[in-house]
């Protein structure tokens, strides 16, 4: 659906990357896509076809099945694929080898003086061609052939079986071969082979060039009969009745032949590697001042850079936001990668912080394609079982622009079993104030609940993160675990003090209490709980009643963590979830709050001890300062204040409505 496509490109880029840097020589390796026509519909599969060419990637080889169908039925059947295909990675200076006729095609060709058969076949539209593949010899003739006379004449000499047995070129091993080995050699530019096949070859009237091919789930003895006698099997009626494999014997030049290639190739099986160099992480640390969180990840990732074991293992990934989150200062001591250097003299160049590419740069600039900066993300976060050298990408980016732009691209990273830091700035739902529905993420948590092997964290403080991405590296290059993280930093400015003693277990399993207080018990994550923190005081200065605070750095860990004790106390265990473990030996009701749905705080009510109310951002987004998107969207200090009295007590709640002046008969924020 499209992903193979973009994701080989930024692979093969990334191989070159890693040996314009010196990390791997990746001269001899070789990445082959093999696409569909109907396919390269997808925007994905064109998205990186510019970036190929650009960067010279002759690494790189796509091959495209042009049988010209779809599911539905032709791919263009009014038109030419082949050709249309041609153009696109043509104009975008790829390398394009036409396979498109077999060798038994040639004698008309070298016969063809006045060029009627090119003609012919350049006048032939792709739903003519698919009816071609679905009849017969006969039928070819009449309709194709005797169209003009000098066609007539051109296979006077053939029979209807003859014609019937035309190949087209993606049929014809010979011309595979020499087409494969023309892309192999080729230097400067990727390559593309567009070879045209039929789809369900040898199916005869059975499935090949039918409309319904890909639904044909079965064969009967008839049509395995026509198969066999169409490719010469020396089976008998016995054995395709039998649906008996053929074996051609152990000493047959066949077996020779697969047995070794098989030996070639390191074995039976495909093998995936899920180990690497082992690389030592760093201890890291945040600084207790004024400043958002993304300021204390650029300065966690730059600790990383500098550190002498693993620096050059780490890969900063941005789409053209680096200077909205503060990584300028990365760009003159690291350098953005340009596999030609800098062939110019940049505008800021008398600047401390100018913008330094070099061939040798650590940075990825990938422009505005979230497509491809995930991509790119992907092939690094990879890169420890592909090509069996341990990277450490962070990919940084709006939060609104991954899980919900590109979340079947983090899908198959996940699949992929991909080793690596999503970094969603701006994020939350009221952080970014002015930018509206476009910019403003509620839910990009939730989706990452979804994901089994994404571990999704929202910190508030500095050292929170910093234990965060501590820990996490360490799974992924010490530990070696198949995990991902997802972190989400806010551009938001407060104070951010040292770290509790004893909270380093809270921090990375998903709570941990603040502060104590002992009629009620408060919730919050990321920015949000800095707001818990105000409605704790706000319920001790303005209804003498004590709030304990907790701040919960993830959502999804508490959940999961719910889920595996749940199910071991149904196997026969006593095991007891951490939120059980927090809350249980607390009182009072259980108020949660975030800046994104309240889908996410209810991830964990299945395991929370007593009544629980969640609130959050449910609705979409809006231009307007933070407080008034807070106030907006019932999370504010007020807001949270006035839910857990009306957990204690309606008759408070309905007082404190009066007092902060809270319209009680307004529609709720997902109905505005």
């Amino acid at each position: 659906m499209g992903l193979g496509p973009i994701n080989a490109i930024y692979q093969a880029r990334f191989m070159r990357y890693l040996a314009d840097r010196g990390i791997l020589n990746t001269e001899a390796r070789k990445v082959w896509a093999f696409v569909g026509d109907g396919e390269m519909d997808e925007p994905e599969s064109l998205a990186g076809l510019s970036l190929a060419a650009r960067e010279g990637l002759d690494n790189l080889i796509f091959v495209v099945n042009c049988n010209l169908q779809r599911l539905d039925g032709p791919v263009r059947g009014n038109g030419s694929i082949v050709q249309e295909l041609e153009g696109l990675f043509a104009g975008a200076g790829w390398n394009v080898l036409k396979l498109l006729w077999g060798a038994d095609w040639d004698a008309l060709f070298a016969r063809d003086h006045d060029g009627v058969l090119l003609k012919r076949l350049h006048e032939t539209v792709d739903g003519e061609f698919q009816m071609y593949a679905a009849t017969d010899g006969r039928f070819n003739r009449e309709h194709f052939f005797n169209k003009y006379p000098e066609l007539r004449e051109l296979i006077s000499d053939m029979s209807d079986a003859d014609i019937d047995r035309l190949r087209r070129g993606g049929h014809d091993p010979v011309k595979i071969y020499a087409a494969y080995r023309a892309a192999l050699e080729h230097k400067g530019q990727p390559t593309v082979i567009l070879a045209q096949t039929k789809k369900g070859y040898g199916m005869g009237h059975w499935g090949q060039g039918k409309m319904g091919t890909h639904q044909q789930k079965k064969l009967d003895d008839d049509a395995l009969r026509e198969f066999r006698d169409r490719f010469s099997v020396p089976l008998s009626d016995d054995d395709v009745a039998q649906l008996r494999f053929l074996n051609p014997g152990a000493d047959s030049q066949e077996l020779k032949y697969l047995h070794a290639r098989r030996q070639a190739l390191g074995g039976y099986l495909p093998a995936r590697s899920v180990t690497a160099q082992k690389l030592a992480v760093p201890a890291l640390s945040s600084s207790e001042r004024s400043q958002s969180t993304t300021m204390a990840f650029v300065q966690l990732l730059a600790q990383l850079m500098k550190d002498e074991a693993i620096g050059k293992r780490v890969v900063p990934i941005v789409a053209d936001e680096a200077r909205t989150f503060g990584m300028q200062t990365l760009f003159r001591q690291f350098g953005i990668y340009s596999s030609v250097g800098q062939l110019y003299n940049p505008e800021d160049q008398d600047e401390l912080l100018y913008y330094r590419e070099a061939k040798d740069g650590q940075i990825l600039e990938e422009g505005i394609t979230e497509a491809g900066a995930l991509s790119s993300w992907l092939a690094a976060a990879t890169a420890y079982s592909a090509l069996g050298t341990a990277m450490l990408p962070f990919y940084i980016y709006y939060s609104i622009f991954g899980f919900q732009r590109v979340g079947d691209l983090i899908w198959a990273a996940a699949d992929s079993r991909a080793r690596g830091f999503l970094i969603g700035g701006t994020a939350g739902r009221t952080t970014l104030a002015g930018e509206g529905l476009q910019h403003q993420d509620g839910s990009s948590h939730l989706a990452a609940s979804t994901m089994p092997n994404c571990r999704a964290y929202d910190p508030c403080f500095g050292y929170e993160l910093a234990a965060i991405v501590e820990d996490g590296a360490r799974r992924m290059l010490e530990a070696q675990e198949d995990v991902f993280y997802y972190v989400t930093v806010a551009n938001e400015n407060y104070p951010h003090p040292a770290a509790p003693q004893g909270a380093a277990e809270g921090i990375l399993r998903g709570m941990y209490r603040l502060r104590d207080g002992s009629q009620l018990q408060l919730l919050g994550s990321g920015p949000i709980l800095r707001e818990v923190i105000a409605a704790a005081e706000l319920l001790q200065k303005d209804w003498n009643i004590s709030a304990a605070v907790w701040s919960v750095t993830s959502f999804t860990e508490l959940r999961r963590d719910g889920m595996r004790a749940e199910r071991e106390r149904r196997f026969g265990g006593s095991t007891t979830s951490w939120v059980e473990k927090c809350l249980a030996p607390t009182k009072g009701p259980i108020v949660a709050a975030s800046d994104y749905v309240r889908a996410v705080a209810d991830l964990i009510r299945p395991y929370v001890p007593r009544p629980y109310v969640a609130l959050g951002t449910d609705g979409f987004g809006r231009s307007d300062t933070r407080a008034a998107l807070r106030a907006f969207f019932e999370v504010d200090a007020k807001h949270i204040c006035i839910a857990a009295l009306a957990a204690l007590d309606s008759k408070l709640a309905a007082d404190a409505l009066h007092r902060y002046g809270i319209d009680a008969v307004a529609r709720p924020p997902w109905e505005r």
